[in-house]
């Protein structure tokens, strides 16, 4: 299990400097659809971060339950 949570936290590092850099990448461009690929680049940026936190959030409050319905 937790060769499973460390290959998931590192694709979650990997995700987040994508989306990072992508966001720079748009915010360089010259193109006319550049703009709203920013907007999505910066949207993705906040939103992802915080439902993986609430996924988080929510397998350990399930965990903790699960216990206590076994004791």
């Amino acid at each position: 299990m937790q060769k499973l949570k460390r290959i998931l936290a590192l694709l979650g590092v990997i995700l987040l400097l994508a989306m990072y850099g992508s966001t720079l990448v748009f915010a360089l461009l010259d193109h006319p659809n550049a703009h709203g690929m920013l907007m999505g680049s910066i949207y993705c940026t906040i939103v992802v971060p915080v439902f993986l936190y609430a996924v988080m959030l929510a397998g350990r409050v399930l965990s903790k339950r699960k216990k206590e319905s076994e004791d």
